[in-house]
């Protein structure tokens, strides 16, 4: 029902790089990866973290598992804040390398992933995202909305206190993110049963959307949520959100934030709560971020990382822009359209 959050591992030193790739493995193994599988994600993470560690400052990998029907898969992005590089192309190329190694590296993951985007800029860093499904993933299927999240917990926490959940439908894209108050299990269980609560309820409209929650979380110590739908009939979103989510939609070259209102979802929210519309234009992009993502976040201006999976982009807001001190959320939407 709800996007599952990524775990984050730190990739400082190569004492822990045996623990990451454990880890990483037993994931693998819930989701019934079979043997040669299992080897490939284990060979995946083992060149990730090692270039992590030869080439980058302050690398990340973010690890979750998703489902598609009877298949799953096993997300792993990669970050950093390296030196980036130059040459994609040429790096891509067995045997090409800047550290005296063979320099399979890059084209040995490209070649085991089932998907695989790459975006660096020099003096910026690198994001990989690498997917790797238990079953052959159907790359050409189209779908008529791309929404990619990235969720991560404060650091120190084994849980995530932010939940999102999506709904699509031929008639309506239905989206919710929700931040628990606080952080931890206690937040985790207030944003899941908000994401739960928002997959039963029918309602067609985001304010009433959030009526619905609201009741049903009153148990649960609270949390903040925004819900965005698109009509696809219509041609517009609607959103509506109470406490301090933010919402951003609009193109590279101009987008705008949408306020939300006070109050806290299963505690008290105002009587009167009305739905925001705005029409769609081509390029537009939907952002919402919870509060451990810096409100003063910019869209880049690079074109090319538009042209990309979303993951790339919601993985560089939350580089750019995390605070490090909360939970930290990014849902990036956009409408093939």
């Amino acid at each position: 029902m709800a996007d599952n959050h990524h775990t984050c591992f730190n990739v400082v030193d190569r004492s822990y790089l045996a623990l990451i790739k454990k880890d990483i493995h037993n994931l693998a193994l819930e989701k019934q990866f079979e043997a040669q599988r299992l080897a490939e994600v284990d060979i995946v993470v083992a060149e990730l973290t090692s270039n992590l560690i030869k080439y980058s400052r302050e690398g990340q990998l973010l690890v979750k598992t998703l489902s598609d029907g009877e298949k799953s898969c096993i997300e792993i992005i990669s970050l950093d804040k390296g030196p980036g590089m130059s040459d994609v192309g040429r790096m891509m190329e067995d045997g090409v390398s800047t550290s005296k190694t063979l320099g399979h590296g890059l084209g040995a993951i490209k070649r085991l992933a089932d998907e695989f985007e790459i975006y660096t800029v020099k003096g910026w860093g690198t994001i990989l995202v690498v997917r790797i499904w238990t079953k052959a993933s159907n790359r050409t299927r189209k779908y008529t909305a791309e929404v990619k999240s990235v969720l991560v917990p404060k650091p120190g926490e084994t849980v995530c206190g932010d939940a999102f959940g999506i709904k699509q439908t031929p008639q309506r894209l239905s989206l919710f993110l929700g931040d628990g108050l606080g952080h931890g299990h206690e937040a985790a269980k207030a944003a899941l049963a908000a994401v739960a609560a928002f997959h039963e309820c029918t309602a067609t409209t985001p304010s009433d959307t959030l009526r619905f929650i609201h009741q049903a979380v009153r148990k649960t110590r609270g949390l903040v949520g925004t819900a965005a739908f698109f009509d696809y009939q219509l041609q517009k979103w609607s959103i509506c959100g109470v406490g301090n989510i933010l919402c951003r939609i609009g193109t590279p070259d101009h987008s705008k934030n949408y306020l939300p209102y006070n109050g806290i979802l299963g505690m008290n929210i105002p009587s009167s709560l009305n739905d925001q519309e705005i029409m769609y234009t081509p390029d537009q992009l939907m952002i919402l971020c919870s509060d451990g993502i810096k409100s003063k976040l910019e869209l880049y201006r690079n074109q090319g990382i538009y042209k990309q999976d979303l993951s790339v982009l919601a993985t560089a807001l939350y580089k750019d822009f995390a605070r490090q001190t909360d939970d930290m959320s990014v849902v990036v939407g956009k409408l093939n359209i």
